[in-house]
This record gives C-alpha cells, structure tokens and sequence, in this order.
C-alpha cells in the first residue's frame, strides 16, 4: 500500500481511491503519542540519563496542567487527541476545518493555528503531506511556540523545516525533538538529526499497518463495491488525501 498522495494527483486513475484507515494502525499510533508524551510530560529522560548520581526531587506538573497541542484532527489525530484528555492533559487541537471533539480545543485556520502553536508545551503532528502542509513548521511559526517546547512527528517529515528545527533546538527554544518521519527515508547515516542531543529519532515504527485490521478493511470495501454501496474513507481529491 502507498501513501495517499503518491497516487492522488495521477490523472489516469479515475476509479474511487480509498484511505487505509486500519483500526490497529489507529491504536499503534495512540500508544506511540501517548508514549512520547508521557515522557516528555514527566521528564523522563532527566531521570533515565542521570548517570552522576544527582539527586533532583523535582515532581511534574499534572496532566491537566499540561497544555498539548494536535495538529490535524483526522482519524489518527482524533483518536491522540481523545486517549490523551482521558489522561486529563489539555488539548488544543488544530484542522484544516473546524472539529468537535470532547475534551478537545479546537480550532481552525491560520489564526486558530497561532493560538494552538502559542499554547502547546507539547506539541504533536498528525497532518497528512499536502502542499499546504509542508513547512508548516518553519521557522517563523516554531518561534510562536512557548520556550521549552517539545515535539512529536510520527506523521510526515515535510510538516517541519530540518534547518528551521535544528536552529531552534541550538537557541534553546525548542527542547526537544522526536520523528518518526523524515524527507528522505531510511535518514541518511550524515543527517544532523542523528547526532543531535536534542533529537530522538525513531525509525518510522510509529504506527504500522496490521495485517488483520487492514484485510478486514479491505474485505469490506470490496464488498460494498460488488454491492453498490458508498465506499468506506474515500480520498478527497481536492484536498489532496
């Protein structure tokens, strides 16, 4: 199976064009999400490292005083953002159009954008790649975050501009990064990102396509095809995926 917008803007294919919206893929990327931001939420890493023996009694802040920020409020985005406010954090999410979700700020367009870039302690990507969408992160818009910020990308290493976040984690504003995702994949062995302090960078393991769920996904879609019925997740040619 390929990305979505590898094949979307081929003219040649007229036939419907559905997205794999598999249901362990969904729960793989909720674990990963909620991993990574429990770690950053608790400052785990202050304690995994300490190799010097400093003892730092220092409690984190609870969840619900913890701001996160989501962009993109899709079927991955959408189920982060709600494991997360069980959790109790405060969720600020962002979409292409307005969402309702509970427990969820939402918020859309360039000026909804600002507000959650400006209250997100924590910040998640789970945007689809579109030419709207690459370099969201740039350097401009990193700046808005608060200092101290960190980031999860598990979703498309075009949402970020590498020079623009590598720039940000040298000043200090931005303390830290973990991707999932990147331009160019495997990262080549002479990319930054591998030796920099500031980045962890995991080898695109976030969410993985389950056999099981996603046969069950497709089994179904043949179905209502040889029945007439409406597709299940169709693509948005428009909006690119």
């Amino acid at each position: 199976m390929g990305r979505v917008e590898g094949v979307i803007g081929n003219p040649t294919l007229t036939v419907p064009l559905t997205r794999m919206v598999d249901p362990g893929l969904r729960e793989g990327m909720v674990e990963y999400v909620t991993g990574h931001v429990l770690r950053y939420h608790l400052g785990l890493d202050r304690h995994i490292l300490n190799r010097e023996g400093i003892w730092d009694p220092v409690a984190p802040p609870l969840a619900r005083e913890r701001r996160v920020g989501i962009l993109g409020l899709g079927a991955l985005g959408a189920a982060c953002a709600e494991a997360l406010a069980r959790l109790k954090f405060r969720i600020w999410g962002w979409s292409r159009s307005q969402r309702d979700l509970p427990g969820v700020n939402c918020h859309c367009g360039e000026e909804g954008l600002e507000k959650v870039l400006r209250q997100a302690e924590i910040l998640v990507l789970l945007l689809p790649q579109t030419a709207a969408t690459e370099n969201l992160l740039d350097r401009d818009r990193l700046a808005l975050l608060p200092r101290g910020a960190c980031i999860v990308n598990p979703a498309r290493g075009t949402l970020i501009d590498d020079a623009a976040l590598i720039a940000a984690l040298d000043a200090g504003h931005i303390a830290h990064a973990t991707l999932d995702v990147f331009r160019t994949e495997p990262l080549p062995k002479d990319h930054p990102f591998w030796a920099h302090p500031r980045v962890t960078v995991t080898p695109h393991i976030a969410a993985e396509t389950r056999h099981d769920t996603a046969a069950a996904v497709i089994a179904e879609n043949i179905r209502r095809g040889e029945a007439g019925e409406p597709f299940l997740h169709l693509a948005d040619r428009q909006a690119g995926y």
